[in-house]
């Protein structure tokens, strides 16, 4: 640069436009170089800082100046050299070992997408108490704005049909039903209803099963239609009691399993491999069951006008979802490993407004926030004993991705950052009278 900073022609370089022209030229190239010196040396800067050496004692001051507000959870942090500093006073409830320092680099930054890709990468371990981890997510930003932005965008750039295949790809199409693993024989993928909390989750997840079809006055014969099929428990417990059951699916898994299913046990059921939102039926359905299906359906005004087309006037519609107080809301982590793009857990409150401009009814809303706490407290105990298998099967990248997942939502169920309803909706015999699509 000249010594004031500011590039001008010369009084012989204004001459006409071909010495303008190289004027220009050269302060492009000299900008472009110096631009290019400062870059070289921020990036190079970026670079050391990254891979300087952190002290024991630097993290330590670090992490206690954001932990001040935090309860006050003895943990233990390992380094790769053998070196060990606790947090907190009394033996260590869990204990964070970094492997090496792509794993400090992460601890460092307190950020919790950054924290939980080192976990998973393998670049840090965690062992001990998870619940009391995830009591520490309030210490940790999560501030992620081009991801997030992208997330709410990419269904209206790319298609809300488009992203929802490949959301159902990201997380439910993993070969030979990784599900299954953690799941119990009910092998439903949603909250089961508990009447204690010592129960065996097969036992509470059959009693919302069964709550579903007295909820829907289901008898044997009638049909029903079960959005997102999942591993068929809906499908089997309605099926063997006479109830016609068609599921639908855009999971090419669960289609596979269902179809096996269905012939297996010759159930009077069909499955069908597409989206709810464009599936059109010649004969309305006696009643709609949805189990854990209404995350993947933030639009509730185009939901609930399929489900109006679909249903016979005095059917039923039962609905059960994880829920949050804001809709769209989620970690980074949340949406960028397992549940991808705008899936949205259920939000009660925008999902009423919609429902009051239909002629659907409100027949019961049920808080299972509790139960739901426990159905993933059983899920990740499942998936822990089964680690072995499970690394060996899918790799542990998988089960360490998973572990975080379940681990994360049993905090988030006990602590009231996530809830989880039942609701039964009613569509009155009138409906249709009155003019509704």
């Amino acid at each position: 640069l000249p010594p004031n900073g500011v590039f001008a022609p010369s009084s012989g370089d204004v001459s006409g436009p071909a010495s303008q022209g190289r004027a220009i030229s050269r302060d492009r190239r000299h900008r472009k170089c110096y631009y290019g010196r400062v870059w070289g040396w921020l990036r190079g800067f970026l670079r050391r800082e990254s891979e300087a050496p952190m002290s024991g004692t630097r993290l330590m001051h670090l992490l206690q100046k954001r932990l001040l507000a935090q309860p006050r959870i003895p943990f233990a942090l390992k380094w790769w050299d053998g070196r060990s500093d606790r947090f907190g006073e009394g033996e260590p409830v869990f204990q964070i070992a970094i492997q090496d320092h792509r794993g400090r680099v992460a601890l460092s930054r307190l950020d919790e997408l950054a924290i939980c890709e080192a976990y998973v990468a393998g670049f840090l371990d965690i062992s001990g108490d998870m619940l009391q981890l995830m009591a520490l997510r309030d210490a940790l930003t999560d501030r992620h704005p081009l991801h997030r932005l992208w997330r709410r965008l990419s269904p209206l750039i790319v298609g809300q049909l488009r992203t929802d295949s490949r959301a159902v790809r990201k997380h439910y199409d993993v070969e030979n039903n990784f599900h299954l693993i953690f799941m119990d024989p009910s092998r439903i993928y949603s909250h089961a209803l508990f009447a204690h909390d010592d129960e065996p989750l097969e036992t509470a997840q059959r009693r919302k099963l069964d709550f579903a079809l007295e909820a829907c006055r289901l008898v044997p014969g009638q049909h029903v239609l079960d959005v997102g099929g999942g591993w068929g428990g809906f499908t089997e417990h309605a099926g063997v009691r006479g109830i016609r059951v068609t599921s639908l699916t855009i999971s090419r898994e669960s289609l596979r399993f269902l179809t096996d299913l269905i012939g297996r046990l010759h159930l009077p059921c069909r499955t069908i491999h597409e989206n709810v939102l464009t599936y059109r039926s010649a004969e309305p359905y006696d009643a709609i069951v949805v189990l854990g299906v209404m995350e993947h359906l933030p639009n509730y005004r185009a939901a609930l006008r399929q489900f109006h087309r679909l249903l016979k006037p005095g059917g039923r519609v039962y609905i059960d979802a994880s829920a949050a107080r804001t809709k769209y809301e989620k970690s980074t982590f949340i949406s960028r490993y397992i549940y991808p793009d705008n899936h949205s857990f259920f939000c009660l409150h925008d999902f009423l407004a919609a429902l009051a401009e239909t002629p659907f009814e409100l027949q019961a809303v049920h808080n299972d926030r509790h139960s739901y706490y426990l159905t993933c407290k059983a899920w990740v105990e499942n998936l822990e004993r089964a680690r072995g298998e499970v690394i060996r099967r899918w790799g542990e990248r998988l089960y360490r991705t998973f572990r975080l997942y379940l681990w994360g939502s049993v905090h988030a169920f006990l602590s009231d950052r996530l809830q989880a309803y039942r609701l039964v909706l009613e569509l009155p015999l009138t409906a249709r009278e009155e003019g509704s699509p």
